[in-house]
């Protein structure tokens, strides 16, 4: 699964496809903790994640989500997805 994004100790990551499904997802890895995010709503779907990087996770997806978006339509074609700028 191809890391997207790292920041604050935070991994971004998405699967190709076929092992994906909708909704639009990515993952995130923070130590033992792990998410799926919902890339339209913002809103983690299952899994967790400290309260702390819960905020800094979605506040980065809302920024990015059309990069999101395009990334999900590249690994739904089982393509690489591009690297997106981490939150500074």
């Amino acid at each position: 699964m191809p890391t997207i994004s790292m920041f604050y100790g935070i991994i971004i990551r998405m699967y190709y496809a076929p092992a994906e499904h909708p909704p639009p997802h990515f993952h995130a890895y923070y130590g033992e903790h792990k998410a799926r995010i919902d890339i339209k709503t913002c809103e983690i779907i299952d899994g967790d994640l400290p309260k702390k990087q819960t905020k800094l996770v979605l506040a980065w997806a809302e920024l990015h989500q059309d990069d999101l978006l395009a990334d999900w339509a590249l690994v739904m074609n089982g393509e690489e997805p591009h690297k997106i700028q981490p939150l500074v």
